[in-house]
């Protein structure tokens, strides 16, 4: 009976300390793994302390229209105490550094015309070394086209058996005769004429969602001539390179903050930098898991970026 007493006494000590040990064991490894999430996050954390060029996308990212998205004020402060520069990245070649210089004073953020690195800009410099002498058919706003023309360069908006190349950039004032003058250019069997295209974005937010953007255009005309174009502005890591080259910051020191995986993300990587998504514009948290592009950090907003780095 004792022993009966003995044994049943010994089985429920052994089931209790059993049972500690593994409550033991499970608080030590909650403690280890919470421990490895803090150093993740905290280096993190610390890896975007050390950026000092950020490198901004600004419809979708830092703006929707004309409404300034939360957390843009405070990060742009920041990045001035630090010591460090913002670069407005765009593709939207619709406007021109000057109108872009009055668009941001209009949103109360002080700019100036060397912070802006536009693919309209990059494309301007690209035709001015490369068909300085041609003959250039625009698809574009007035603005770009007084850009075009005040750095010299010989631009029409008509069809002309002297055109050598078809330029398409994000026209908010495109009619449909300039689509078929295009498509008439690119079609014309006596001269092989060379198209390209400011930039790759299908679509641009603006306050109530989006419109067709500069890829848009594009494939409405591919669709019809069977011709594509070389698109200038991102993903091509053009814009990024040259926002480098002319502040003096590194690769590691530099951060690029967008909207879209398939230009603002793929432009960082292609130029060898890291890269933020943000979902206030085009993509959303369920694209990321499946991109075919390397995105280093994401987040709901720049509000949530500066957050993080102040944190």
């Amino acid at each position: 009976m004792n022993t009966e007493n003995d044994a049943r006494i010994c089985e429920q000590n052994s089931r209790q300390t059993s049972k500690q040990t593994n409550e033991q064991a499970d608080k030590q490894v909650n403690r280890q793994g919470n421990a490895g999430m803090n150093m993740a996050v905290n280096s993190k954390r610390e890896h975007l302390k050390n950026k000092k060029l950020f490198l901004f996308d600004i419809d979708g990212t830092i703006a929707l229209s004309e409404d300034v998205i939360e957390g843009t004020f405070e990060l742009l402060s920041y990045i001035r105490e630090i010591g460090g520069r913002a670069i407005y990245i765009t593709n939207n070649s619709s406007k021109s550094t000057a109108d872009y210089v009055k668009k941001f004073r209009r949103m109360g953020i002080e700019a100036f015309p060397e912070d802006f690195v536009t693919a309209g800009s990059y494309t301007l410099s690209y035709l001015t070394g490369k068909h300085q002498e041609d003959l250039i058919f625009v698809m574009a706003t007035a603005s770009y086209l007084a850009e075009l023309r005040k750095m010299g360069l010989q631009v029409t908006e008509r069809f002309s058996e002297d055109v050598d190349v078809v330029l398409t950039a994000f026209d908010t004032e495109l009619t449909y005769e300039k689509i078929e003058e295009a498509c008439r250019l690119l079609m014309d069997d006596t001269k092989e004429r060379i198209w390209l295209a400011t930039n790759a974005d299908l679509r641009c937010p603006v306050d109530f969602g989006m419109i067709p953007d500069c890829g848009s255009i594009c494939n409405m005309i591919s669709a019809a001539t069977d011709r594509k174009p070389v698109y200038l502005g991102k993903p091509s890591p053009g814009l990024v390179e040259y926002s480098m080259k002319v502040t003096g910051f590194t690769k590691e020191e530099t951060l690029v903050v967008g909207d879209r995986i398939y230009t603002d993300i793929a432009c960082g990587e292609n130029a060898g930098v890291e890269t933020c998504l943000v979902f206030t514009g085009e993509a959303k948290a369920e694209d990321v898991p499946g991109a075919s592009n390397r995105i280093d950090f994401y987040f709901d907003s720049v509000k949530e970026l500066y957050e993080e780095i102040v944190s």
